[in-house]
């Protein structure tokens, strides 16, 4: 089943550029298993042609105040009635003043009076228009009502300024719709990821890495931060794109690693150690590039400590999970770093399997307690994957 299965959401468009990017918007709540309905003021009509939400909805769009009725009713307490969450993108200027102030001129402001359901705003506009204190008080007013603020983007305007107003990515605002249906199984506690590759410098030029892209641990933070944590997103290398909504620590060496992991350590309800650390440092880093000259080019390596070791031996209070990648013996060497790292449970994988290694939106896992009990689980994608480890938190925190 869809994130959004059973989830009837109504979308008001306002007379925005923005509103093109909302065909996005709805295509992909449609893919997460929304039922969704779109609302579009005559000025939005401009912009998008009501038949292309319709072609994606699979539903009538409605514009004109008395054009038709649904189920029966009239029409705007139909819509109303209908929706579990309204989203207004993008929201104009004048929508939150008319919003902010109760005016109902149009079929959209009209639906917002009469709908109980939860409400969101993403507001785009020029710069300015965002700034002006008549916006921002409005803002504002909505915001004390419990409407939910997708704030605007900086960025590359359409009249041609650079700043504040642009429309918050389909992406972010849809995650924002996601996180307000998931249960907030973890809403109070505070949750720390880390995740992706270390860097180890042998040279300003080249370093040491690993294969980590940094999916799982970012899935992992996503899912966390979806279900209510407080999320602090530890990273090394890593080509996975932020949660939003997730505090974010970048860092490249396993000793820098280890320093921001115990600078959160104390204050956190759980550790979830996704990153790919390495093993080894280099132990005289050049102050330069190093010449190419002889045929072998010997290096001095030593260890790394071991942070999840170190956080074993320093827990207290928090709920420790640890990964375990192998190529071999993968259950037998999960379950002896259970025991010598002092983890709660660990989630062990064999990267040599097709679709389940580095880089890829797959992974075959198995989930291992400490008493050793293994729940072995089939092919998925990371993120349900992820799903499946933060229920696992969220039952023993």
């Amino acid at each position: 089943m869809n994130e959004l299965t059973g989830k009837n959401i109504l979308i008001g468009v306002t007379g925005g550029i923005a509103a093109y990017k909302v065909v996005e918007v709805v295509s992909r709540l449609k893919k997460l298993g929304a039922e969704v309905r779109v609302v579009m003021t005559r000025a939005a009509a401009e912009f998008v042609a009501p038949r292309t939400f319709q072609e994606i909805t699979k539903n009538p769009v409605s514009v004109e105040m008395f054009a038709g009725t649904v189920n029966f009713h009239v029409e705007h307490i139909a819509l109303a009635n209908f929706a579990d969450v309204v989203l207004i993108a993008p929201a104009t200027a004048n929508f939150l003043a008319k919003a902010a102030h109760g005016i109902a001129d149009d079929l959209l402001t009209t639906i917002v009076l009469a709908t109980t359901a939860p409400m969101m705003v993403a507001p785009s506009m020029n710069t300015r228009m965002l700034e002006h204190p008549a916006t921002q008080a409005n803002l504002k007013i909505l915001e004390s009502r419990g409407v939910k603020i997708i704030d605007a983007e900086i960025g590359l305007l359409a009249c041609g300024t650079s700043g504040k107003g642009r429309l918050s990515e389909p992406e972010n605002i849809c995650a924002e719709i996601v996180k307000f249906f998931a249960p907030k199984i973890l809403s109070g506690k505070k949750i720390l990821v880390t995740a992706g590759g270390t860097i180890e410098p042998i040279d300003p030029v080249r370093f040491i890495c690993n294969r980590s892209s940094g999916k799982m641990g970012y899935e992992i933070a996503r899912a966390a931060q979806l279900h209510g944590a407080e999320v602090i997103l530890i990273s090394g290398n890593a080509t996975a794109e932020v949660p939003a909504g997730v505090k974010f620590v970048k860092v490249e060496t396993a000793l820098e690693m280890r320093a921001a992991v115990l600078e959160e350590y104390e204050n956190v309800d759980a550790v979830i150690m996704s990153a790919a650390v390495s093993d080894y440092r280099v132990k005289n880093v050049a102050a330069q590039k190093i010449k190419k000259s002889n045929e072998t080019l010997t290096l001095e390596l030593v260890k790394n400590p071991d942070i999840l070791k170190e956080l074993g031996q320093r827990k207290n209070h928090q709920l420790l999970v640890g990964f375990a990648a192998e190529t071999e013996n993968v259950i037998e060497y999960a379950r002896g770093k259970i025991a010598e790292k002092n983890l709660d449970f660990i989630v062990a994988n064999d990267v040599s399997q097709e679709g389940a290694g580095f880089g890829v939106d797959t992974n075959i896992a198995s989930l291992i307690n400490r008493a050793g009990d293994v729940e072995s689980l089939p092919k998925m994608t990371k993120a349900e994957l992820a799903e499946r480890i933060i229920r696992r938190v969220a039952e023993s925190i």
